[in-house]
């Protein structure tokens, strides 16, 4: 039985190295693919005050066997102290795009 495929969601500053980033994840097989979406502006509150930033959305897709290892090494590669890392869990699609994303993975 195959696992489950989530897509992992976090932000990443526009002046960082996204593509390093990405590629690293894949090259490492914890992800089946990250797009990097072009630069947006975020409002969020941090440490008491409300802050603005230019940031990337990236989309990680990956099984749920890799979350953990990919939570680890997000977390190690980012350059934020408390980077953003959501899981949403994927309950369908294409089944030869899944199985591709499980053997991208493996």
């Amino acid at each position: 039985m195959t696992a489950a495929s989530v897509i992992v969601l976090t932000t990443f500053p526009v002046d960082g190295d996204v593509r390093s980033f990405a590629r690293t994840l894949v090259e490492e097989r914890i992800a089946a693919c990250v797009n990097v979406l072009p630069p947006m502006q975020s409002t969020y509150r941090w440490q008491g005050k409300v802050e603005e930033a230019s940031e990337h959305q990236v989309i990680i897709k990956t099984t749920t066997e890799a979350v953990e290892r990919l939570k680890a090494r997000v977390t190690s590669l980012h350059p934020y102290d408390v980077p953003e890392i959501l899981i949403v869990p994927i309950s369908g699609g294409g089944a030869r795009y899944l199985e591709w994303l499980q053997e991208s993975v493996e």
